[in-house]
């Protein structure tokens, strides 16, 4: 298979993290093309094919029901350190986005690799979500706040104790593109061991 190398460069030279403050909330995305992105996804790399990974997709008022969820929950867990801004923020944010999609790890009962490769690969899903948000000109954000860490919110994306929430993946409509950020130059990245 031949595929065109200097798209395929600009492609991934171009994927830019865009956060919900950048979408304009008015901004639809097709369902088609939502599916296109987790499907995408879904042909990562994941040790012995095991494809450790579960999305949880939220749209409509789908993004209420996640926004309400987890600003009441970190209400009802922050005690002393509670925060009306981060309250405000995880209530509001979803609703900024096209969609939001939960991203999910299911973890193998059989345990068969470290857990570190499953993890992995879930983070190999995300960046061809990037990808495909990228090439279909959407803004696309990985956040891992909220209630990514919380025991308490697994259940709420049908997962068991072993399982983990990986974060969430932003999709909207970009109102205000995200600058390029430099990279580090390739020598200070990588050493050459040759012959």
């Amino acid at each position: 298979m031949n595929y065109p190398i200097a798209d395929i460069n600009a492609l991934i030279r171009n994927r830019r993290s865009t956060f919900p403050k950048q979408y304009d909330p008015a901004g639809t995305v097709e369902e088609d093309i939502l599916r296109q992105i987790v499907e995408n996804a879904t042909w990562a790399p994941s040790h012995g094919n095991l494809q450790p990974w579960k999305f949880v997709v939220f749209t409509g008022a789908g993004r209420e029901k996640l926004a309400q969820f987890q600003s009441e929950l970190y209400k009802a867990e922050a005690g002393d350190n509670f925060k009306q801004a981060t309250y405000d923020g995880l209530a509001s944010n979803p609703l900024k986005a096209a969609a939001v999609i939960a991203l999910c790890l299911k973890r193998d009962p059989n345990k068969k690799f470290p857990e570190i490769e499953e993890i992995a690969a879930v983070a190999a899903a995300v960046q061809n979500m990037y990808l495909t948000v990228t090439a279909y000109g959407l803004g696309g954000y990985w956040t891992t706040g909220g209630v990514t860490y919380k025991g308490s919110a697994k259940e709420f994306f049908g997962l068991g104790e072993d399982d983990k929430l990986m974060g969430f993946f932003y999709v909207g409509v970009v109102a205000v593109p995200s600058p390029a950020k430099e990279r580090a130059p390739l020598e200070q990245k990588v050493e050459w061991i040759k012959g």
